[in-house]
């Protein structure tokens, strides 16, 4: 038995495919599946139920997963422990964030970071399904760390760091009946179309909450990948929209109201795998992280 070995039927084991485990590898699955084999031969048992449809993990597979991931914890300390001694500190960090995120400026916080650490290499990658898809990833370890915005309930699974909190607001054509008025109530804009970001985002998953808890539930017309680019939809009438105010710039046209009867909130947070304690470069980067950010109330 070999750490290359766990490492791959730990891949295998939360992956449920031997294809997508080669893919989060940058392996090819031969290689994966003769490494699984040579560790089941190692131990004398079967670690994974195959059929042409669907891998399940064995009875034996299921007991040794958090051993193994236990294993390769303990050996990526005792090498940052060594290499840190001897070079500094090293190591790998990959990261996820959400797109055109004001709130932390990442390129100056990495580029920081970088200099602070040159061995560290840094990855960084979005996720097509927002806060959502960044969550998953890191509960399956395809990422060590993310900023992300989920509702509370959906935050099982992970280490999480509150970062920073902003109210919703409706942006209203400036020509809209709502428009002039101090504040606006979801109620009064339950009857409208709205733009909003697809649904793994999490702004997305707590304004449709919020309109399903008073029974008003909302229709969206139109859906767009970034929070910048709703403005543009709502100035042209195509509808309204109810999102966080992260720094959005006034925009001609376009009304900023905000909303009352509710404790609407967007929380930012920094986000790691519960019960897996974080290599000492991640840490070192969750320190600068909570440095470059402030509350917004």
């Amino acid at each position: 038995m070999d750490s290359r070995q766990l490492e791959y039927f730990v891949a295998v084991a939360e992956e449920l495919s031997f294809t997508r485990a080669a893919q989060r590898l940058f392996t090819v699955q031969s290689t994966v599946s003769a490494a699984v084999r040579a560790l089941e031969t190692d131990l004398k048992t079967t670690l994974f139920d195959r059929s042409t449809r669907r891998v399940v993990l064995s009875t034996a597979g299921q007991a040794l997963l958090p051993e193994a991931k236990a294993a390769l914890e303990a050996l990526d300390r005792a090498r940052a422990v060594v290499e840190e001694a001897s070079a500094g500190l090293r190591g790998n960090i990959r990261i996820g964030t959400l797109a055109r995120l004001r709130m932390v400026n990442m390129a100056e916080l990495l580029g920081a970071f970088h200099r602070k650490y040159p061995l560290v290499e840094v990855q960084v990658t979005t996720s097509p399904t927002g806060s959502t898809g960044l969550a998953d990833d890191i509960r399956h370890g395809r990422l060590d760390v993310a900023l992300l915005g989920l509702p509370k309930p959906e935050l099982a699974g992970l280490e999480v760091r509150d970062l920073a909190t902003v109210r919703f607001v409706a942006l209203l054509p400036s020509g809209h009946g709502l428009a002039r008025q101090s504040a606006v109530r979801l109620e009064e804009l339950a009857g409208e179309r709205f733009v909003d970001m697809p649904a793994g985002f999490g702004n997305r998953k707590m304004v449709d909450r919020a309109f399903d808890t008073i029974g008003m539930p909302r229709r969206i017309q139109i859906e767009v990948p970034e929070l910048t680019t709703i403005p543009d939809y709502v100035r042209v009438g195509l509808g309204v929209a109810v999102v966080p105010d992260l720094e959005l710039a006034e925009e001609p046209g376009v009304a900023k109201v905000p909303i009352k009867g509710t404790e609407l909130t967007w929380t930012l947070s920094v986000a790691t795998a519960a019960g897996r304690r974080p290599s000492r470069a991640v840490t070192a980067l969750l320190d600068l992280i909570g440095d470059s950010t402030r509350p917004y109330f």
